[in-house]
């Protein structure tokens, strides 16, 4: 259990710069003579990355924002690579190399794969696929999908690496010791865990299916607006209902409406990681009354 996904990467990072070599763990974040090189691709770059720096690393980007090719990270790796890091999380480019690819390369060199999967459950599968995929190191949030504790996080993966993480960590006095899990969260993030393991994932997205198609249904008829629900793998791991503000639309801009519902009485966020035409409403932290708000004022501020 760490504090975050983000806590998790900085143990990443410490865990494959310094392992659990004491002088090398006690010289963290200074990474001087050590191996400290983590690779990542163009299109995984993200502000989280700052938490492997903050461990040390010192980031080696390939590719480009269209593509990356293998033979690309056969040429990074080198004599001072750590790590390969590979993000997993909606709307990233699929055009990066796979995980499955990077991982069977990285290790064909002797080098460990570290995976941001903070946003990646549900589903439940999630939980071991990029793991059966090759990967090293993988973190979960532990407040978003798992419903546990905000401030803790889930780091999982190969024996000695997850030994070496720990060893960084509170209660030791290493890089991790600042992000300390109070006794408190770890029991509430495993219990929420196991509740979480032993749900119907099936009526879950049920649920959420319906409170989307609420929002599409009450909004379908804005003259000019293009409303879809989106369900898939990869982007909307759980139903969203998607605003689209193609050339029909003639209202107020995306952004006009967005910043009206995050300065109304109620304050309303939806999720805007689409693309720049877009808005959605993800109903995972939405009861029935909520989304009713949520309808009444996209259809006044849709229509003002």
């Amino acid at each position: 259990v760490c504090s975050g996904a983000a806590g998790g990467l900085v143990l990443q990072a410490a865990a494959c710069i310094a392992g659990q070599d004491p002088v090398k763990m006690r010289q963290l974040p200074d990474t001087t003579g050590m191996k400290n090189e983590i690779i990542i691709q163009n299109m995984h770059r993200f502000p989280y990355e700052q938490a492997y720096r903050a461990g040390g690393a010192k980031l080696v980007e390939i590719g480009d924002s269209r593509y990356s090719h293998p033979w690309e990270l056969e040429g990074a790796i080198g004599e001072n690579t750590a790590a390969v890091a590979f993000l997993c999380a909606p709307l990233t480019n699929r055009r990066a190399i796979p995980l499955a690819q990077v991982c069977e390369i990285a290790h064909s060199h002797g080098v460990p794969v570290v995976v941001d999967a903070a946003s990646m459950l549900p589903p439940r599968k999630n939980i071991k696929k990029f793991l059966a995929e090759g990967a090293d190191m993988v973190a979960f949030s532990g407040g978003k999908g798992i419903r546990g504790p905000q401030g803790t996080g889930i780091l999982c993966g190969r024996a000695d690496l997850i030994e070496a993480a720990a060893a960084h960590a509170n209660p030791a006095q290493f890089l991790g010791r600042p992000m300390k899990v109070a006794k408190e969260e770890i029991v509430g993030l495993v219990t929420a865990l196991s509740m979480f393991l032993e749900e119907d994932e099936e009526a879950e997205m049920r649920a959420y299916r319906t409170q989307a198609e609420r929002v599409v249904d009450a909004l379908s008829e804005v003259p000019g607006l293009k409303i879809t629900l989106e369900h898939d793998e990869h982007d909307y791991l759980i139903p969203h209902a998607l605003l689209h503000f193609g050339p029909d639309w003639h209202g107020p801009s995306r952004n006009e409406i967005a910043k009206a519902l995050e300065q109304g009485e109620q304050a309303i966020y939806l999720h805007q990681l689409g693309q720049p035409d877009e808005l959605a409403v993800d109903p995972l932290n939405l009861t029935e009354e909520e989304t009713a708000i949520v309808i009444r004022r996209l259809r006044e501020e849709l229509t003002r």
